[in-house]
């Protein structure tokens, strides 16, 4: 890391979690046994639900979910354009094709009127993956009623939402499934990992057996039980998605960091909204109850601005500030690009947000030095490239 540089994102990782994973390393035991078992008991706990499955990532998280719900050839899920892409080719895996519904005029998460939209004009639609973008609660009450209306599957892709809780529950438990993500720049981590939840028993079931190769016991038990250890069945053709116990073991001192990470990261954007509130070049990023500030999604007023998003970018990486785009919408990959309705135009609200917006170094540990560089050099570029100035 270079002297002068602002990382966008560094995990905060202490004794306690390399305490944590040496006692896994003596143990004799490194996949999946009893410290995974006991950081699912753990979340389950903190989020009040019945069930939490440890995964491998979140992407894996998503396949479990879809596949329980009997996503596959044939059926359509309807999802935002504005995410990272894993959200739409865990559908793909599946056989399952991907419709979008355009994000919402004055945030970054899927409009329910649009998704609305897409349902009342296509039955193949089984299911809805709603995306909690930077941490932020989509209107999920909206979105259940309409997913109930039509009879679909709720997936929340919770990646950034933990732990996001608003007045009415838990980012993650509104639907039938919520998935999680533990990545390294997540607000908490396993390094790789996610976690899956839900209250639906038969989900559930169907979860834990096809997320380690379709078996009917789980694997930890067969080589430690004293009755016939080396019994199982297969009953469908599973995956390799479980989490390892070197992983669970940082995660569950992670849990319990949780809520001091979100003040911290309460703390920056407060300084980071009193300093660029000052200024009409930029536009504050969205906010409401329980948001979980996973991401500092910056928005450029350029009206007000002579240079373009990238150009800002550029300066600020010139600067020394590990800066991040969140998110390229899926229509400009080239998996997409075949089709031929997949585009900015029918995405506007996409399109005008994608144009405008940086995310900001944003993790706790940012020193109030660190947190007034970035704001003296964002508010720097503004002035200097503000029109009329």
């Amino acid at each position: 890391m270079a002297e002068n540089f602002i990382p966008f994102s560094i995990p905060q990782i202490g004794q306690e979690e390399e305490k944590a994973v040496l006692n896994v390393l003596k143990s004799g035991w490194l996949t999946t046994g009893k410290i995974a078992l006991e950081f699912e008991k753990e979340f389950a706990k903190k989020l009040n639900v019945p069930y939490a499955l440890a995964v491998n990532s979140a992407t894996s998280g998503l396949i479990l979910a879809l596949e329980a719900c009997k996503i596959g050839p044939g059926d359509k899920v309807l999802t935002t354009p504005y995410t990272f892409i894993s959200t739409a080719t865990a559908c793909l895996h599946l056989g399952a094709d991907v419709e979008f519904a355009d994000i919402e005029k004055d945030s970054y998460n899927i409009c329910p009127e649009k998704i609305e939209e897409k349902l009342k004009n296509d039955s193949s639609i089984k299911a809805i993956i709603p995306v909690h973008i930077a941490g932020n609660i989509c209107n999920m009450e909206k979105i259940c009623a309409i997913a109930k209306k039509y009879e679909v599957y709720v997936i929340e892709d919770s990646a950034h939402a933990f732990p996001a809780k608003s007045k009415d529950g838990w980012a993650g438990t509104f639907g039938d499934v919520g998935v999680f993500s533990f990545y390294a720049t997540k607000t908490i981590t396993t390094a790789e990992g996610g976690m899956v939840v839900t209250s639906n028993d038969e989900l559930a079931k169907r979860m834990t057996t096809m997320r380690l190769h379709g078996i009917d016991r789980p694997v930890w038990d067969r080589y430690t039980s004293k009755k016939a250890s080396w019994e199982y069945d297969v009953i469908d053709a599973g995956f390799k998605f479980n989490m390892p116990d070197i992983l669970a073991a940082i995660g569950i001192e992670q849990l319990k960091k949780a809520d001091i990470f979100l003040e911290q990261r309460k703390k920056i954007v407060e300084k980071y909204n009193k300093e660029f509130s000052k200024y009409d070049y930029f536009i504050l990023p969205p906010d409401s109850d329980g948001n979980a500030w996973h991401l500092y999604l910056l928005g450029l007023n350029l009206s007000k601005i002579s240079i373009t998003r990238n150009e800002f970018a550029q300066f600020l990486q010139d600067k020394g500030i590990g800066i991040s785009m969140h998110f390229i919408p899926h229509y400009k990959f080239s998996i997409f690009k075949h089709r031929t309705d997949f585009n900015e135009i029918n995405f506007p609200n996409t399109e005008e947000h994608f144009q405008r917006t940086i995310s900001l170094p944003l993790w706790p540990g940012m020193t109030d030095e660190m947190i007034k560089i970035v704001t003296d050099n964002v508010i720097e570029l503004g002035i200097k490239y503000g029109k009329g100035n």
